[in-house]
């Protein structure tokens, strides 16, 4: 199955976003978790959106987060997307350092 292709009458749409955080108060690996583990959750649940620490991983102050959706409306993945990095920008303990999108639909060749 190829992402962003037309299946019958559906159009498949997948966005990626990369959110680059810096943590505040963290000293250690054991306190990062205990900073990101709650963060991801909010977003799984929130959103229904897959999350994943992807970056910075022996890095105790920062961590790259990869969230991915998939919809049948680009505009939905665009909004999830959104509202993903507004939840993660608002976290006072969190610093948003940078954030990259990716967007594959049916005009994406492979």
């Amino acid at each position: 199955m190829q992402a962003g292709r037309s299946f019958g009458t559906g159009t498949v749409y997948v966005g990626a976003l990369e959110l680059d955080v810096l943590l505040g108060d963290v000293h250690s690996l054991k306190q990062k978790r205990s900073v990101v583990r709650p963060v991801v959750a909010e977003l799984r649940r929130r959103f229904e959106v897959a999350v994943a620490e992807a970056g910075h991983l022996d890095l105790h102050r920062r961590v790259l987060l990869g969230v991915s959706v998939v919809a049948a409306d680009a505009g939905h993945v665009v909004e999830v997307l959104d509202r993903c990095e507004r939840l993660v920008a608002a976290r006072p303990e969190l610093e948003l350092l940078s954030s990259r999108r990716r967007m594959l639909g049916p005009e994406d060749d492979e």
